[in-house]
């Protein structure tokens, strides 16, 4: 269908000439001649946003000519000006863990809207979406040369009612495209293949537009794609259905971080030890809600795929994005990925004409600043819990050491015999070695590089340690193909590198489990093991329940890791194994050049392999052809699925909105720590048979084995309710020293967070969160906030929150709060025990101040003041409909 644009057009329409083909866009630089402001100066990244509000201007779409002028006033602050915009993407981005949730919500409103008399055709996206289907693949076979087929033939058992009702979706919805398993990660297909850097479509008087290329998406990884200057990020599910359903999404004009690029990269360093170098920065910076852009004399040297690998780790760094603006290492990355020449040259003269070039030139205002020098980068892990827990390779093995005494508070070198096998287990052994994860595998620098290292170590005849689970799964077709054009596949395969799938696999928690005897070993003596992976997310309780200490590093580091075996190890200086003559081998006999990676790079990397294996993108093997599916406006939903069911937020919902009350006699189901991850709240792996979950399931005859994960369990609301804050590693601090998904009921007894907030609901009681810094820090999963809400949580109090989150309980109408003056859960005492009274919400405006009363459990009071991060107006209204998809559906409801 085509695209609406605002009206009042003839102040910055303007037409270019490509080719000899003319094509409409909106000219920033006409903004100025029509005395909107001075925008010369704005980062190409806001002058991406700039852009949207000069189409949408005056065509009934929330956006003024004082929101146009606000970002000359931006500059002109020295890039500050906290204006509430309303955004419109040009697309939505999915995976199958967030997608079947959001397609569950769909199917959800289109029976909502007709209980209300309206049209379920209204339930229909207005801008494209592509899902992806790549969070599905388990790694249960590995290190050898069946394991791709048999995950595949596993991942088809275990998912056939998810792909099923994905097919549905494909064939109701408008705008819905599915691409189907075994093809890619989400993010590197959408690198590789979606982007277009500059977009064109019709408008609704015919005429075709072109505009720059920008997209939201249900994982937090979306940032990827700024690598190649196109804008998008990570919302949750809900938010990004609002905004396919047409609702623009509410932000500030963001404040934007400039981060200079100097230098070049030396021998022996990758682009993963430059991401994590950025993402300590930036971090210890402080860049959460901000837009961040790369600039600097580095930047000619950086090529694309390196872009991209910063980009990805934004949600690592905190930003909302990582953006790169468009130049001649744009151009040079969409043709070798076989973009048409066409399109190549529309985003060249687009970039030009309008302002977002990059050259010699280029010299923006940027709200702050900082440096890095990329000849000073040295090769790095970071761990063992957070990306930002940087460790130059040099430190890795004093880290480690003084981890296991300070963090998991555990002795080394104790030493534990595994049943059956000639060696032991002992704290610090690498039991999981992963090449995984869009961040990395897209990047053919640092794939070719890790083939090059075990082809040196194959020849030298060193293979991975016994005790290694071993995996290649890369984030597309085109990585396999340049392997086996370079003949590094066979080497990867000799040291146990095989294939293992096309898709996320250990980076999202899909590792697989290990070897069971090793596993028993490692309980037995409460051993701390260890994975490497060349992923971005090292959160603790999610890559595998067996391992505490969860490493990143580059392909090429991961598989010297897996030669290695353990952590416990200078890889600088001491030997990582010995070669067929008994002679000691160390990481420099095997590390690569850079001309060596770069050669092959040049030879096997080419356009034709990008367009051969992006043919037939949609259509998928004889496996995805053979799902059978119905064909119905409406979902007909199974009533015996363990995997599909209507969730309950629509049902019984009137026609008008409610309002907001003040929350009174709330009790505490939780208070948690610092950098509580989503992946805390909602992990996404596997579970137990004594989890609520894996009860739920039992009762219903479904066997352990078939369990599969909560994260491909997210469209049944009844097991992700009971997953909530059912993390392995999570940890109430109500309850001393324990470890899960713990709470105290109404009866003051330890019983599991689902337990308890189901008698408290029976009760109807209120409930309330406490948690410290960073609050919902990592992936989009917006799980993480439907299950707060399902639990019967009225409101998370927190010292600070992380963006998507924040915006996901807000959309889901659970009110966030920040504590003010220095209070903290530790200031105050709390021990879980308190009743909170909070007013004022009645009255309550955009980030309002106000008071909370926590009564003691020995009856004494003590008010404090809230900043409530309800932080715009719409957001008023979302809460008040209790939750942005009961605003959107009332308000399609009267309009049909």
């Amino acid at each position: 269908m085509p695209i609406k644009v605002g009206q009042d057009t003839a102040k910055t329409r303007r037409t270019l000439s490509v080719n000899g083909k003319s094509i409409s866009y909106y000219s920033i630089p006409a903004a100025t001649e029509a005395g909107l402001g001075d925008f010369s100066k704005l980062p190409a990244a806001l002058k991406v946003v700039l852009e949207n509000m000069l189409r949408f201007e005056d065509g009934g779409f929330s956006v003024s000519v004082d929101d146009i002028k606000a970002f000359a006033e931006w500059g002109a602050k020295g890039g500050q000006n906290p204006r509430e915009i309303a955004y419109r993407p040009a697309r939505v981005l999915m995976q199958d863990f967030t997608g079947v949730p959001a397609v569950v919500d769909l199917a959800a409103m289109r029976d909502g809207i007709k209980a209300l008399g309206g049209d379920a055709q209204k339930i229909n996206p207005l801008n494209p979406v592509d899902l992806v289907i790549d969070h599905s693949v388990m790694i249960d076979e590995f290190g050898n040369p069946r394991a791709f087929q048999m995950n595949v033939d596993r991942e088809y058992e275990r998912n056939m009612e998810r792909y099923q009702f994905l097919k549905w979706g494909q064939g109701a919805f408008n705008n819905f495209r599915v691409v189907p398993p075994g093809t890619g990660i989400c993010h590197q297909v959408n690198l590789e293949y979606l982007a277009q850097t500059v977009w064109t479509d019709t408008d609704q008087d015919g005429v075709e537009v072109a505009y720059p290329d920008t997209l939201v998406g249900t994982d937090s990884h979306t940032t990827m794609v700024n690598g190649m200057a196109v804008l998008g990020w990570g919302v949750g599910g809900i938010e990004a259905e609002a905004a396919m359903l047409g609702q623009p999404i509410s932000m500030l004009i963001p404040e934007v971080i400039g981060f200079e690029l100097t230098g070049q990269m030396v021998e022996g360093t990758t682009g993963t030890d430059l991401v994590l170098k950025v993402v300590e920065m930036l971090r210890a910076k402080g860049v959460v809600g901000k837009f961040v852009e790369f600039y600097g004399t580095g930047l000619d040297r950086l090529p694309l795929a390196d872009r991209a690998t910063i980009a990805n780790m934004a949600p690592e760094y905190g930003a909302t994005c990582g953006f790169f603006p468009i130049d001649d290492k744009t151009l040079a990355y969409m043709r070798n990925t076989g973009r048409d020449e066409d399109r190549i040259a529309l985003v060249e003269a687009y970039a030009k004409e309008n302002g977002f070039w990059r050259d010699a030139d280029y010299a923006p205002v940027y709200t702050d600043t900082l440096s890095l020098d990329m000849g000073t980068i040295v090769p790095a892990i970071s761990g063992p819990k957070r990306p930002q827990d940087y460790v130059a390779l040099t430190d890795a093995k004093t880290a480690f050491t003084r981890e296991m005494a300070e963090t998991f508070k555990r002795p080394m070198g104790k030493e534990v015999a595994v049943k059956g096998e000639d060696y032991t287990m002992e704290s610090g052994k690498v039991v999981i070695a992963s090449i995984t994860s869009c961040t990395n595998t897209s990047n053919p620098y640092v794939m070719i590089g890790a083939g090059l290292v075990a082809r040196k170590a194959a020849a030298l005849g060193l293979n991975r340690k016994p005790w290694v689970k071993t995996s290649l799964a890369p984030g597309s077709q085109v990585v396999s193909a340049y392997l086996e054009a370079a003949g590094l596949q066979e080497d990867l395969d000799k040291i146990g590198f095989n294939l293992v799938g096309y898709g996320c696999t250990t980076c999202i928690g899909n590792s697989g489990p290990i070897q069971k005897e090793l596993s028993e070993a490692i309980a037995e003596g409460d051993l701390v093991a260890t994975s490497v992976l060349s992923g971005n997310r090292n959160f603790e309780g999610r890559i595998s329940p067996d391992v505490r200490a969860n490493y990143l590093a580059s392909p090429p580091l991961v598989v010297v890791y897996a030669l290695a075996g353990t952590l416990d190890i200078d890889l600088t200086s001491e030997p990582i194994g010995t070669d067929k003559d008994g002679n000691d081998v160390y990481m420099k006999d095997i590390w690569p050049t850079q001309a060596e990676i770069a050669e092959l790079v040049d030879r096997t990397v080419t356009r034709e392999a990008f367009q051969s294996k992006y043919a037939d993108v949609f259509k998928g093997d004889e496996k995805w052809q053979a799902v059978e599916t119905t064909d119905a406006e409406t979902y007909d939903w199974p009533a015996t699925s363990t995997y599909i069911q209507n969730p309950p937020y629509f049902q019984g919902m009137g026609t008008e909105p409610g309002t907001i009350s003040n929350i009174s006699g709330a009790k505490v189901l939780a208070i948690l720590g610092d950098m509580v991850t989503t992946d805390h709240i909602s992990p996404a792996g596997s579970f137990a048979t004594t989890t609520p979950a894996g009860k739920y399931l039992t009762e219903r005859q479904v066997a352990p084995r078939e369990f599969n994960s909560y994260g491909s369990r997210r469209g049944n609301h009844e097991i992700m309710m009971r997953g909530t804050f059912a993390n392995i590693r999570i940890k109430n601090e109500m309850l001393d020293g324990v470890e899960g998904g713990y709470t105290k009921g109404p009866d003051g007894q330890q019983t599991s967070i689902y337990e308890a907030s189901m008698a408290y609901q029976e009760q109807g009681t209120p409930l309330v969160v406490f948690g410290g810094e960073q609050y919902g820090a990592g992936s989009s999963r917006d799980w993480a906030a439907k299950g707060t809400a399902l639990l019967g949580v009225k409101a998370v109090i927190a010292e600070s929150f992380e963006r998507i989150h924040r915006s996901n309980l807000v959309g889901m109408g659970v009110i966030p709060f920040e504590f003010t003056g220095g209070d903290n859960r530790k200031s105050l005492g709390l021990k879980g025990d308190e009743t909170v009274a909070i007013s004022g919400l009645d009255t309550i405006q955009p980030l309002q101040e106000v008071p909370c009363t926590i009564t003691y459990g020995d009856g004494s009071e003590k008010t404090i003041t809230l900043k409530c991060r309800i932080d715009t107006a719409p957001e008023i209204e979302y809460i008040e409909n209790g939750g942005v998809l009961h605003y959107v559906l009332r308000n399609l409801a009267k309009a049909s």
